[in-house]
Parts: C-alpha cells; sequence; structure tokens
C-alpha cells in the first residue's frame, strides 16, 4: 500500500513532530493538498489481490477519502428489494445487475437516490480480481464521462457494488436495439464525444491507465444521452518509465480489439484508439461490429466499412439507414474519416485520445440549422436480396413473354388513312389489347360499315 510514511506517522504521532513550518515548508504542503498528496493506488499496491479474503476493513482503510461506502448484503437486499425480478436491468460478463433505491433512512449520510447493483456471478468468468480492480479504478477516479460507483459489499463470498443509476441503459440497447427510435446524428455525436473524453481523461492520468475493454455495451447512457464509461474490470495501469506498452493476457471483446494486441497481448492507449474507432463506426453504420447474420463478407464491421470510409459516394451507401439521410454530409464525411485513422493497422498512425476529442467537439453541433446540407439515402439492399429479386424480375419478364407468345395476329384492313392491326387471345384472359379487339370487331360488323362497303 504506497501511502507516505511521514503523513502516517504524522496522523498517529503528531506530538512527535514539532517542526518549525518555513516558507518552504508551507508552499510544498500547499502543492502537495492542491495536487491530492496521497497518489492514486494502483493494482501494485495490493499484494493480496488475489487473495479473496480480503476484508471491508482492510478495503475501507486503502480507500480512505475516496467517498465509497462499504454496503452489507442485508442492507444491498432491502435497497432491491430482495434482488426482486422486477428491478433486474440486465447481466454482463460479471454478473446480473438489479436498479435499487437508497433512501435518508437506509443510513445517515447516504444521498437519496436510485442506484444499480452489480452481483459477481461466483460461476461466471469474472472473480474476485475484476471486482477489485473496478473497486480501485472507479473508487478513486472522477470524471463526468465515468461512471460514479458509490459503494461495494465484500461479504465472504458476495461480492457485489453499487453505481448510480443510469435510466437509458447502455449504448448498445439504443444503438441496436429492435423497434427502438433511432438515436439522431447529432446525439451520437454527442455520445462520441463524451466517451472520448473518458478514455482521453484515462490515458492522460498522472497514472496512465488503459481501459482495454471499450464497446458499445460498455457505454452508459443518463437521462439526457450522456455517456459514461463503466466496467473498468479489465483496466490496467499504463507502462510506467521507458516502457511503451504493458504484457498482459488478451482479454476484451471479439470485434473491438485492436489487431496488434491480439496478435502480442502489448497493451497501449493505442489500443484503445482503435477499440473507440470500432465504436465510432457502429455509430456511424448502425451496424455491429461483429454481425454473423449478415453475408460473409459483411460480418466484420472493420473489414466491410473502412475501404469505404474515405470515398462520400461509397459513404452514403453505408450510413444508417434508420437515420433516414437527416445528418450533416460534412460532419459524417469528418466523423468517417477519423474513424479511418482511428482503424489503421499500424498503432503509431492513429491519433491519440485527445486529437480525437479535438476532431469530434465541433461535429455534435453539425445539424440542419448549421449546415443544411443532407442526403437522403435510399436503403441499399444486401446481396442476397438483390438477386432474388433479380430472379423475380426475370421470371415476371419470362411469363410476359409465353402470354405474348400465345396471342396470334390477324391483319384487318381498312380503306381509311391507316392500318390498323389487332390482336385476338386465344386465352379468356382480359387484356387492354383484347378490349381494343374487341372494339375493331364490333366496328367492322356494323351495319354501317356494311353499308359503305356496299357501296
Amino acid at each position: 500500500m504506497a501511502v507516505k510514511k511521514n503523513a502516517w506517522l504524522h496522523t498517529f504521532l503528531p506530538n512527535c513532530f514539532k517542526i518549525e513550518e518555513t516558507a518552504t515548508m508551507k508552499r510544498i504542503i500547499k502543492e502537495e493538498k492542491k495536487e491530492n498528496s496521497i497518489p492514486r493506488l494502483s493494482l501494485t499496491d495490493f499484494s493480496n489481490i488475489s487473495n479473496s479474503t480480503i476484508s471491508t476493513e482492510d478495503l475501507s482503510i486503502s480507500l480512505a477519502g475516496t467517498n465509497l461506502h462499504p454496503f452489507t448484503v442485508q442492507e444491498l437486499k432491502v435497497i432491491t428489494h430482495s434482488f426482486a425480478s422486477c428491478n433486474f436491468l440486465g447481466e454482463g460478463g460479471f454478473g446480473p445487475v438489479h436498479k435499487g433505491f437508497i433512501d435518508d433512512k437506509l443510513r445517515p449520510g447516504l444521498k437519496t437516490q436510485p442506484v444499480a447493483v452489480k452481483l459477481l456471478d461466483l460461476d461466471g468468468g469474472q472473480g474476485h480480481r475484476e471486482w477489485l480492480t473496478e473497486v480501485i479504478f472507479l473508487g478513486q477516479l472522477r470524471h463526468s464521462n465515468l461512471v460514479k460507483l458509490i459503494g461495494y459489499c465484500c461479504e465472504e463470498e458476495h461480492r457485489l457494488l453499487v453505481y448510480e443509476y443510469m435510466p437509458r441503459g447502455s449504448l448498445e440497447n439504443q444503438l441496436f436495439r429492435r423497434y427502438s427510435v433511432s438515436l439522431p446524428w447529432s446525439t451520437r455525436m454527442k455520445i462520441a464525444v463524451g466517451a472520448a473524453k473518458g478514455l482521453a481523461f484515462l490515458h492522460e492520468a498522472d497514472k496512465q491507465v488503459l481501459f482495454r475493454d471499450f464497446k458499445a455495451s460498455n457505454i452508459l447512457l443518463d437521462s439526457d444521452y450522456t455517456p459514461k464509461l463503466s466496467d473498468f474490470g479489465l483496466a490496467k495501469d499504463g507502462p510506467e518509465g521507458d516502457k511503451t506498452h504493458v504484457s498482459t493476457r488478451v482479454l476484451g471483446t471479439h470485434g473491438y480489439a485492436a489487431p496488434e494486441y491480439i496478435m502480442t497481448g502489448h497493451l497501449t492507449t493505442a489500443s484503445d484508439v482503435y477499440s473507440f474507432g470500432v465504436v465510432l463506426l457502429e455509430l456511424i453504420t448502425g451496424r455491429k461490429s461483429v454481425d454473423k447474420t449478415r453475408p460473409s463478407r459483411e460480418k466484420s464491421l472493420t473489414d466491410w466499412a473502412r475501404p469505404q470510409l474515405k470515398d462520400p459516394r461509397k459513404l452514403r451507401r453505408i450510413m444508417d439507414p434508420r437515420l433516414e439521410g437527416m445528418y450533416s454530409e460534412a460532419g459524417a464525411q469528418k466523423a468517417a474519416a477519423l474513424a479511418y485513422q482511428c482503424l489503421s493497422h499500424r498503432p503509431k498512425a492513429r491519433p491519440t485520445m485527445r486529437v480525437v476529442v479535438d476532431t469530434l467537439e465541433p461535429l455534435k453541433d453539425f445539424d440542419e440549422s448549421s449546415n443544411g446540407i443532407f442526403v437522403y439515402n435510399v436503403p441499399v439492399k444486401n446481396d442476397e436480396l438483390e438477386k432474388q429479386e433479380l430472379k423475380e424480375n426475370k421470371r415476371a419478364e419470362e411469363l410476359i413473354m409465353k402470354k405474348e407468345n400465345g396471342y396470334h395476329h390477324q391483319k384487318h384492313k381498312l380503306h381509311q388513312d391507316n392500318i390498323h392491326r389487332i390482336r385476338t387471345p386465344r386465352s379468356p384472359n382480359v387484356h387492354p389489347e383484347t378490349s381494343l379487339g374487341q372494339s375493331f370487331t364490333n366496328v367492322l360488323k356494323s351495319p354501317r360499315h356494311q353499308r359503305l362497303k356496299r357501296a
């Protein structure tokens, strides 16, 4: 546990250190207070990180000053009504999430508010390490684009986390859920900017943080669609000193992980930038990073879409059809160009998250009032539908030809200025030509025509 020795001694043995404070000492103390004198704890500060018997008291001491509240299992049962099914919000790799409500009767000092309680699935893919990682990072990091961790529970084998409640759920649900209202272009850019700011904050921290699992399901939205990064279970401290990367096990989500990270296990800020590029591409196209229901060449979003991002004409074809053309063409082209850079296979060619933020910031205001240039895109059918349509058209043409071949033509010469050809059908089907032929036949058989002929 990285705590300055003198700070602890001053706390517990104040009478032993009656040191005269010089001007220099006062300046140092002032600067330390300004910069939060106790540095952020990292995973390496916990020698017993893999020890699942760590106590709530140990955590409370280690995370003193973080405003995290330790909860008991009984308190969380009260908050969630015994984890009732009606309060169930969803389930991820960590475990199920339930909505709850903290009132002023639960404990003095706690703010009355709705919360989300995440319960570790003991049979799931994550465990004590991921739970502790989340507590350490979110317990100390504070930013408007990071979800707020309110407290935790560490009781016997139970591991729970208590977050602020995000009423609009995840970006994944908002973007891909069936029958949901399509997110407007300006809202998509707002989400992209906010998520980028959250990543930039992590990358620029005094003790750098690598998110490692940036994806649409880990971006939560509040009531006004402000995005907040969540699920820090796979996060890592960044490289220190002269190191350029962190070597680690390859973990994350297929379709979002950077190719060089998958191949080497080398984790850098550029790995997060690549993952951000995938999410930005999802916002542009309205497609999932991996969709096995699509034709083979379209299953991987990055492989299919990236080559088309720099051509304005091709870009129009891959824009989310649910936008119905209601987007800024100039803004879409700039967002697409940025996504193209983020998805570069050369990590050094990718922009930093600060550059990403500066590029995206103006785009959230590109709408009909500021740009005035809009494109309506006719929804593009996929290859299978196009093939089926061509077959149906061909079949329809063959049927028409067969019907036309079923008729024979008879010529009726009229002693007038024009010669008319009349089709007489063999089939009883009614066609415009049949009616026309019948009309002329009636004319030829009329008494008046017969008198004229005799004359």
